[in-house]
């Protein structure tokens, strides 16, 4: 069995459309590589030379604003895609906010093998209009909404994508502190703790420790977010 038949995630990275020797022949051209937490993957501006599938963890997207604060502008779960085929540079820097495992490719390789294979570019470009989707969405969360909409916002997004990783029904946990949901979110960290702790004095949900969360009422957290 190959390592790409036993990936965890498999059945959702855009290899999914591979059949068994197409997926043969892109498992060669894989390697494997452990990101601690804190380390950098790609750099801003940097020419990038691989592509690289989350298998485990959680990264961040962040850029340089002009007045040299970071911005956390996206977040990378297990099953996205990192990089840019056929193109170089990285508009943002990707680091592991938690301890991470992806599966790295070089990108010209890659560009070649996709351009073999017109159905793992269709699924590359689904994958892509995804991601301008979720831009979209960031872009109104962060522009329009107020303080109590962002948060409630964020929060079924993150149980969206991580409940469904840690298998729990509605519990999940986070992995950043209070002070990085508020740079993600534009926030400062005393607004972000406020909200927090109204949605759990309102019954919608539970704190059971600094990162965990449990949603209790997710109709009235869907109603906050508007």
């Amino acid at each position: 069995m190959s390592n790409c038949q036993s990936c965890p995630v498999r059945g959702r990275a855009i290899c999914a459309s591979l059949d068994g020797d197409e997926l043969a022949a892109f498992s060669r051209m894989a390697r494997h590589q452990r990101v601690p937490a804190g380390h950098t993957l790609i750099w801003e501006g940097e020419d990038v030379p691989l592509i690289a599938n989350v298998i485990g963890g959680v990264l961040k997207l962040v850029v340089a604003a002009a007045d040299g604060r970071e911005q956390i502008v996206g977040l990378v779960f297990p099953s996205d895609f990192i990089g840019r085929p056929f193109g170089k540079e990285s508009p943002y820097r990707v680091t592991a906010l938690t301890d991470a495992e992806v599966c790295i490719y070089n990108r010209n390789s890659f560009d070649a093998f996709a351009a073999a294979h017109p159905h793992l570019q269709h699924k590359l470009l689904r994958r892509t209009l995804d991601e301008l989707d979720r831009a979209r969405y960031w872009m109104l969360l962060l522009g329009r909404k107020s303080a109590s909409q962002k948060v409630a916002s964020f929060l079924l997004e993150m149980s969206d994508r991580l409940a469904r990783l840690d298998r729990k029904e509605a519990g999940f946990e986070l992995p950043f502190g209070r002070q990085q949901i508020a740079d993600i979110l534009g926030l400062t960290i005393e607004t972000t703790s406020r909200q927090l702790t109204r949605l759990r004095a309102d019954g919608i949900v539970d704190l059971p420790s600094r990162r965990a969360v449990v949603i209790h009422d997710r109709d009235a957290m869907e109603r906050m977010a508007g």
